[in-house]
């Protein structure tokens, strides 16, 4: 039997939607307002659901202080109020739409956590905006 524990959490930053390789012009008709040279911000809600089974000995699918800590260490610390653009190394070079940054996140999350379990990201950039990835 198989059980999924959701972890909610949030972080607010800045980002540009653009290519680096694309006109100004171009970038104003993919991106619209948010190819705003001067950056825009939002206010992330993000959930970790980790799946599993329950472990008989704690009753756990999975610490939820362990995810918990994970979580302000691998995405709160690194992503919060910043410029993800400019101060976010994975995205040097990766436009930070919500769709990359849930993959980040991921992958990021991915590490920290034992293989056997599943685990999936839904990232909420505006209420009505969100994406969900679970790795595949």
């Amino acid at each position: 039997m198989e059980v999924t524990v959701h972890r909610k959490a949030h972080f607010n930053a800045a980002h540009r939607l653009y290519r680096k390789d694309w006109s100004f012009e171009k970038n104003q008709e993919v991106f619209g307002k948010c190819n705003n040279p001067a950056y825009h911000g939002h206010n992330y809600e993000l959930i970790v659901s980790v799946t599993g089974k329950i472990n008989p000995e704690t009753g756990y699918v999975m610490d939820m202080k362990l995810l918990k800590d994970i979580i302000k260490d691998e995405v709160e610390e690194a992503f919060d109020h910043k410029n993800l653009n400019e101060q976010v190394p994975e995205f040097e070079n990766l436009n930070p739409t919500a769709e990359n940054i849930a993959v980040v996140i991921w992958n990021k999350i991915r590490e920290k956590i034992d293989a056997e379990k599943k685990i999936e990201i839904t990232l909420y950039e505006t209420p009505r905006n969100f994406v969900t990835y679970k790795g595949n």
